[in-house]
């Protein structure tokens, strides 16, 4: 007997829309994995669609044209996409930060063999070596943290961007064969891509960004405005359920089976050994130099889940500083609380009862 048409309605509106939600192949990618491995979406009665995404522009590109409904990414993206700064622009928001930190600058192994340990031997040999050809470092997004930082290392080491190193966007995934081919000297990258330049013998790393910023903005959940107006309550559950899931990413007992978790084929595809060093705090910078640090990754503690304007307003500041705003963008003081919600998320605690 064939299935009435009022059952295949039924039917289809017990079934929720999926959510399509993209994220990179990076460590820091945490709470999604864990998200979905510990069943969080699907007990806040979500039908969540992971999309592992190439880079950054696919995910901002996806995100402005409705192709994703949430994704992982770099809070400066949010200030990219709403004033259409090389791209199509669009209303979006975050009402959760996902994570602090997680990134380092990685330099070929064939500019510590020229003798460069810092900012300022690396000068001395740009100066000495690099009259007619800059070296070329790969930033993985231009409105981000990592390009952020990279500017910052350069400038004091009394370096100028765009004069003295030629800056361009690679993948993250990308970053490490690049390097080893010789294509790129150098890039400021998301883990695992560091320790994996380090362990294979092709890089070797001078700062890091909880040493650099300590407390520096990482990654949010990024969606539309329309998104967040429209189907509010799987925004809510998802905020509810990517919670939950970075208070467990940070539970030190959770690390080795999170990084256990993203080794898997369908995530980041890497040894547990690339992986682990950084989520358990053992950051190895090359040439059997092993860092302790605790908060390379942080998912939770500390309240840094809170989206709060403050936060954007400094981070604002920083685009603008950095030359990636205009000055009238720099200094919108409404421009942060569109895009940092903080309401929402206060909401989304209060009547979910998220602890």
């Amino acid at each position: 007997m064939m299935p009435s048409a009022s059952s295949k309605t039924t039917a289809s509106a017990v079934q929720p829309k999926p959510l399509r939600v993209g994220y990179l192949a990076l460590t820091d990618a945490a709470p999604f994995v864990a998200a979905e491995h510990l069943g969080l979406f699907a007990r806040h009665r979500l039908n969540v669609e992971l999309r592992r995404e190439i880079g950054w522009a696919t995910i901002r590109e996806k995100i402005a044209y409705g192709e994703l409904d949430a994704a992982q990414a770099p809070a400066p993206m949010l200030w990219s996409i709403q004033l259409g700064l090389g791209c199509s622009s669009c209303d979006v928001l975050t009402a959760l930060v996902l994570s602090l930190h997680g990134n380092a600058l990685t330099l070929s192994t064939a500019l510590w063999n020229a003798g460069v340990r810092d900012g300022v031997s690396l000068r001395s040999h740009i100066r000495a070596h690099h009259t007619r050809q800059p070296l070329t470092l790969g930033g993985a997004f231009r409105f981000s943290s990592h390009h952020l930082l990279m500017l910052e290392w350069l400038r004091a080491a009394g370096l100028e961007p765009d004069r003295d190193v030629r800056i361009v966007v690679v993948p993250p995934a990308q970053m490490f064969r690049n390097l080893a081919a010789g294509t790129i000297d150098g890039y400021y990258a998301g883990e695992p891509w560091n320790t994996l330049a380090v362990r294979e013998g092709a890089g070797w790393c001078p700062t890091w960004s909880s040493a650099q910023s300590p407390g520096h903005l990482e990654k949010i959940l990024l969606v539309t405005r329309r998104f967040a107006e429209t189907r509010a309550s799987e925004h809510a559950a998802l905020i509810s359920a990517l919670l939950e899931a970075c208070a467990w990413c940070d539970e030190p007992q959770n690390r080795e089976p999170l990084a256990q978790l993203l080794s898997e084929p369908r995530y980041l595809n890497l040894s547990t050994r690339v992986i682990a060093p950084a989520l358990l705090g053992r950051f190895a910078c090359g040439h059997d130099r092993v860092e302790r640090v605790p908060d390379f990754h942080v998912f939770h503690h500390g309240d840094i889940n809170v989206p709060i304007a403050t936060k954007a307003t400094a981070l604002q500041r920083d685009l603008g500083a950095a030359g990636l705003l205009s000055p009238s963008a720099a200094n919108d003081p409404e421009l942060p609380h569109r895009l940092f919600r903080e309401d929402i998320y206060r909401e989304v605690v209060r009547e979910l009862a998220v602890p």
